[in-house]
C-alpha cells in the first residue's frame, strides 16, 4: 500500500474522464464522489477500470419536499456525460434502482444517488431513500470500500474516510464500517463478498467481523445461487484460493453452499492406521493447479476430484483406508453439483465430469510400465484435454516425502514424452475409427444395439493397443473375428455355425 495524500489524488485522478465528470456536476449545482473499489485500488496500486461515482442530491431548504417525478441527478448527469463525451459513449438507465452507466473506451462508469437503505428481515432487496454523502458511505459494506474523493472543482481531490478504511488497509484487514452482525444480517451475500476480498487481497478478517460470519452463515440460504456463484468464482480465480474456502469452512458457509467438499474434512484412524486429510490435500492441489493455469474450469476439476473419496471410503484390515473408485463416484456427483448451483450444464460440466473421471489415469501409467497403448488409450480419451489432464495430475502430487514425489515427477516425464511422440506419430487428434457404426449394421443385419458398440469399441481398443494396423482391410478382419466369437455373422457371407 502506498500513502497518498489529497495532492497525490488529485494528480492521479488528473485524467479528462474525471474533470468532465466534476465540470458537470458543478454546471448542475450537485456534489459528486469517486467511491469504492476504485479508490481503494489507487492505494493499494492494483489495476482498475470499473469507476463508481455517487451524487449528492442538493439540501432543500426547510419546508420543501423533493420533486419525486423529476429525475435523479445521478441518472441526468451520466446523460449529460454521454452527450458530451459523443460518439462511442452508450448509456444505460436502470430507473428502478436510481442507477446509470456510461461504457466509454473500455471503461464502465456507474452513477448511483446518494441514499440510505433499511431492510426487510426475509430479503436482501433494501428499501431506499435519498441520503447524505455520510449516509451512503454508511451503508458500505467494508471500510476499505466506504472511501471517496470529490470531483467538484473546488475540493478535487479531496478524501473522505469516515472509518479509517486506510488503517484497516495498512493493517491488511477486513472490517465492516458498522455493527457486523447487522451489514451481514440485511445483505448476506456480503459475507461472500469479506472472503473474496480477504482471498484477493490476502488479507485478515477482522476478530469482531469473523464472529459475525460465524453467526449469521446461515442467512446466506436467502441469496440466489447465480450470486453466490459469481463470487465463488471470483475466489477460484484469485492466486490463492485456497485461503478462500479455509475461510469459508471456518465460518460454516462451506457446509452450506458445497457441502460435498466440507464432508471431506478430517482424519479417521483405526489400527494406528490414518488416512490424510482429504479437505487440505484437495486445497493444495488447488493452489499447484492455479499456479499452473488460469482456467477457471480446470480449477473446478481441482476443486472436485476427490469428492467422491468419503462415499467410497472403507477399511481394508489388510491394506488400511481404500477409497477405491472415487474418481469414478465423484464424476457422477458432478452433474446434480453443477445443476444445484446453477454452474453451466454444458461443455464445462463435461470438462469437469471427464477430468474428474480421468485423475487417476496418468498416475496409474507413470506406476506401471509407459507403454504405448496405456498412453494412446488414455490420449484419444482425454482429446483436447490432455495437457490440462496432465497439469491436474502433476498438481495432485502433494506427498511430503521428498523422494517419493519426484519419483513421481519423474514418471509423469516419461508420460508427457511418450504424448509428445505418440501425437507427432498418430495424429490422434484427426483419428477416427476405420470400421463405422453404420458399416456394423449393415454387414451383420442389425439395428442400434448393444452388440453394435460392443465390436466397435473391440476393433478401436485394438487399434489403440498397437494389435492390428490402423487401416480399414486389418480393422474389417479384426471385425469378422470378433463378431464370430459372439455369434454373428454377415448376412452375405459364412452360414450360421451351431
Amino acid at each position: 500500500m502506498r500513502n497518498l495524500g489529497n495532492q497525490d489524488l488529485s494528480r492521479l485522478l488528473d485524467k479528462s474522464i474525471f474533470h468532465e465528470i466534476g465540470e458537470l456536476a458543478d454546471e448542475m449545482g450537485v456534489e459528486c464522489y469517486v467511491v469504492g473499489g476504485y479508490v481503494r485500488d489507487l492505494f493499494l496500486e492494483r489495476p482498475s477500470v470499473d469507476i463508481d461515482c455517487v451524487v449528492v442530491r442538493p439540501t432543500l431548504a426547510p419546508g420543501c419536499g423533493a420533486d419525486k417525478s423529476a429525475e435523479h441527478p445521478g441518472i441526468a448527469l451520466a446523460r449529460r456525460l454521454g452527450s458530451k463525451l459523443g460518439r462511442g459513449a452508450n448509456v444505460s438507465v436502470f430507473r428502478n434502482f436510481g442507477t446509470a452507466q456510461v461504457k466509454w473506451r473500455g471503461q464502465e462508469i456507474e452513477f448511483v444517488g446518494a441514499r440510505r437503505e433499511s431492510y426487510q428481515r426475509d430479503s436482501r432487496k433494501p428499501v431506499v431513500e435519498d441520503g447524505t454523502l455520510a449516509d451512503d458511505l454508511d451503508r458500505r459494506d467494508f471500510t476499505i470500500n466506504a472511501l471517496a474523493v470529490c470531483l467538484n472543482k473546488e475540493h478535487f481531490g479531496e478524501l473522505t474516510d469516515r472509518f479509517d478504511g486506510l488503517l484497516d488497509m495498512q493493517d491488511g484487514l477486513i472490517a465492516t464500517p458498522l455493527d457486523p452482525d447487522v451489514t451481514f444480517s440485511d445483505d448476506p451475500l456480503r459475507m461472500m463478498r469479506c472472503i473474496r476480498f480477504a482471498t484477493q487481497l490476502r488479507f485478515q478478517i477482522e476478530d469482531e467481523t469473523q464472529e459475525a460470519l460465524c453467526r449469521n452463515a446461515g442467512r446466506i440460504e436467502i441469496i440466489s445461487q447465480e450470486r453466490i456463484i459469481d463470487e465463488l468464482n471470483k475466489i477460484m480465480m484469485s492466486p490463492v484460493p485456497s485461503i478462500g474456502f479455509i475461510e469459508l469452512e471456518r465460518c460454516g458457509l462451506l457446509e452450506i453452499i458445497l457441502p460435498e467438499l466440507a464432508a471431506m474434512r478430517g482424519v479417521e484412524s483405526r489400527n494406528e492406521r490414518t488416512h490424510k486429510d482429504n479437505f487440505y490435500h484437495t486445497l493444495e492441489v488447488l493452489d499447484n493447479t492455479a499456479r499452473k493455469s488460469d482456467n477457471l474450469w480446470l480449477r473446478w476439476a481441482a476443486l472436485l476430484h476427490d469428492i467422491g473419496k468419503p462415499k467410497s471410503k472403507r477399511w481394508n484390515p489388510s491394506v488400511g483406508w481404500t477409497f477405491h473408485n472415487h474418481n469414478f463416484i465423484g464424476m457422477k456427483m458432478v452433474r446434480p453439483l453443477f445443476r444445484r448451483m446453477k454452474l453451466p450444464m454444458d461443455e464445462r460440466m463435461h470438462y469437469v465430469e471427464k477430468l474428474v473421471a480421468m485423475h487417476m489415469r496418468p498416475q496409474a501409467i507413470a506406476d506401471d510400465e509407459v507403454t504405448d497403448s496405456a498412453v494412446r488409450r488414455m490420449l484419444f480419451e482425454a482429446g483436447e484435454d490432455i495437457d490440462d489432464l496432465m497439469i491436474l495430475c502433476e498438481a495432485d502430487i502433494t506427498s511430503r516425502n521428498v523422494q517419493k514425489k519426484q519419483r513421481f515427477l519423474d514418471n509423469f516425464r516419461l508420460v508427457r514424452e511418450k504424448i509428445v511422440d505418440l501425437q507427432a506419430r498418430d495424429n490422434y487428434r484427426t483419428w477416427r475409427n476405420p470400421v463405422s457404426g453404420e458399416e456394423i449394421m449393415e454387414t451383420f443385419g442389425l439395428g442400434p444395439c448393444r452388440e453394435v458398440g460392443l465390436l466397435k469399441q473391440a476393433v478401436k481398443d485394438a487399434i489403440w493397443e498397437s494389435k492390428i494396423a490402423g487401416d480399414h482391410d486389418s480393422a474389417f478382419e479384426y471385425l469378422l473375428a470378433e463378431a464370430a466369437r459372439m455369434d454373428l455373422y454377415p448376412v452375405t457371407g459364412t452360414a450360421r455355425k451351431d
